[in-house]
């Protein structure tokens, strides 16, 4: 029997009559509270009304990082969390998180000194699980291990240790986590209502099949909202008068060619014109250039870009590269949406809005998590179902997640030579398909390293079922070569619509579909 099978899954809908935890929203908050909810022994469901890690989730920096720009705020509480909670995903998700080095490159002496001792209080912050020492490098090695630096007034550098990962492929390793200790975790699944009893607590959602438009009433002794950008819809959903907490923030990130940044260091840029920080990260061996900090006053589930972000990120990055970035050398743009908390001051300054999570209790019972960051996943889950406890919600149980492995971890040394390593201990029965059908170890595109076998592995064992699913958050395709995920959307569509039985109606609306959201990860050429 297929753990993953989605229609098993629904299945589970109509035999278990009443759950301990309902869960909206299947991005790292919500997998994450799910994962922790259901190893603790509670019946736990989760639903998500496209698809997991669809929105803010796919669409970070790619960093697991205490944030060396919230020591420079004085937040030293929050730094040391997330330090804590990086190591604890690098011995828990070992296959996706990796330990990443970063140069600052100083252009003025005394920012030498700054950032040398700035880092220094990081590695202590750090404790036990330190990624590695930080060090005061000479404009010689800086110019070595940064090849395309600009080297006029170019003083020295600073490295230092941090954390890379692949967000969407842990979100699925997460899901995947939770269904193996029994918990029931579904995609393009969407709660439409609140139910309550006579005293007005909640005790149970109708959610909607999107596959087949059929509606559940399903019963529960607590549901958390973790819908991000969506919280105040889920409030509005509860309680039609509740006040917006959240204050959308856009950030984009460019995806360029590798040689814009050859090698294996990152580059932090500290101090942009705006005051934030600009990262050039190596990611499945392209380059991230990100990230900006818009503050919106809407939200959508596809984001886009503003001219004035890209311009501002390209104009950035080419006062510190000798090879010059031109719109045309990104190969992808994507925009992630953040729920900052809405600021109480009418303050516009995204870089001032706290970036710790925060557990609101509605009058209904109803328990919404909001903010936080990738990083600190784990811990925003703890604290959200021992408030749950506290409350009196659910019966007292431990913590278990500190130490627990996600699935896909393995003590194997992988190595990222071959880009099958995201799979972890998956990876042989990829090589096992191959086996059997050798026409599935052919290449998805010739720009592309992924692989038909994938599309095959995504569908039976990953729970992907649109094109989409696929392209943007099973193999990265749509977020490192956007016109290549393009080309390519015919030949996944028509591996889809075979493996899932579906008609050549629908093969065609998966192609448009695709189309349509792949048209935002592409700069317009004018």
């Amino acid at each position: 029997m297929n753990l993953f099978d989605r229609t098993s899954l629904v299945e589970t809908l109509k035999v278990n009559l009443e759950w301990d935890v309902i869960i909206i929203g299947g991005g790292a908050t919500g997998l994450g509270v799910a994962l922790d909810s259901v190893t603790r022994g509670y019946k736990t469901l989760l639903l998500e009304q496209v698809d997991f890690a669809k929105g803010t989730s796919s669409r970070s920096t790619k960093l697991v990082h205490g944030g060396v720009r919230y020591l420079e705020q004085g937040n030293i509480d929050l730094v040391k969390e997330a330090l804590y909670e990086r190591g604890l995903m690098l011995k828990n998700a070992s296959h996706l998180v990796s330990n990443q080095s970063f140069i600052i490159p100083n252009y003025r002496w005394w920012d030498i000194v700054f950032y040398t001792v700035g880092l220094k209080i990081y590695d202590f912050l750090s404790g036990k699980l330190s990624f590695g020492k930080s060090l005061k490098i000479s404009k010689k090695e800086t110019l070595a291990r940064l090849k395309t630096i600009k080297t006029e007034n170019l003083k020295g550098g600073v490295a230092y240790h941090d954390g890379q990962f692949d967000d969407s492929r842990l979100a699925i390793n997460i899901a995947q986590t939770c269904i193996e200790y029994g918990a029931t975790v579904i995609n393009h699944f969407k709660v439409v209502q609140l139910l309550k009893s006579s005293d007005g607590s909640l005790n149970g959602v109708v959610a909607k099949d999107a596959e087949t438009n059929q509606l559940h009433t399903l019963k529960t002794k607590l549901v958390i909202n973790a819908t991000g950008v969506f919280t105040d819809e889920v409030l509005k959903m509860d309680n039609v008068s509740a006040k917006n907490i959240i204050r959308p923030s856009q950030g984009v990130h460019l995806v360029l060619d590798k040689s814009f940044l050859p090698g294996t260091d990152a580059i932090m840029i500290p101090k942009t014109a705006d005051g934030r920080v600009l990262f050039l990260v190596p990611w499945h061996n392209r380059i991230i250039v990100g990230t900006t900090d818009t503050l919106l006053y809407s939200h959508s589930l596809e984001p886009k870009a503003l001219d004035e972000e890209i311009d501002f990120i390209i104009e950035t990055a080419n006062k510190y590269l000798t090879k010059k970035v031109t719109k045309s050398d990104v190969l992808s743009v994507f925009s992630g949406l953040r729920p900052l908390a809405a600021p109480k001051n009418k303050s516009e300054k995204t870089k001032e809005i706290s970036r710790s999570h925060k557990i609101i209790v509605s009058k209904s019972g109803l328990i919404t998590i909001t903010g936080g960051k990738w990083t600190t996943y784990r811990r925003m889950a703890q604290d959200t179902i021992n408030k749950a406890i506290r409350l009196g919600k659910l019966s007292k149980a431990k913590c278990i997640t500190k130490d627990l492995k996600i699935h896909g971890s393995t003590m194997e040394m992988i190595g990222q030579s071959n880009h099958l390593y995201v799979y972890g201990s998956d990876q042989k029965g990829i090589n096992q398909l191959i086996g059997e059908f050798p026409e599935l170890g052919e290449k998805l595109h010739p720009r592309l390293e992924f692989l038909k076998a994938e599309v095959i592995w995504a569908i039976r064992n990953e729970m992907a079922r649109t094109v989409e699913d696929i392209l943007a958050r099973r193999v990265r395709a749509l977020f490192l070569d956007a016109n290549a995920a393009i080309e390519i959307t015919p030949l996944v569509a028509k591996m889809l619509a075979k493996e899932l039985d579906k008609d050549e109606d629908w093969k065609h609306q998966q192609i448009s579909d695709f189309i349509e959201v792949a048209s935002h990860f592409i700069i317009k050429k004018y």
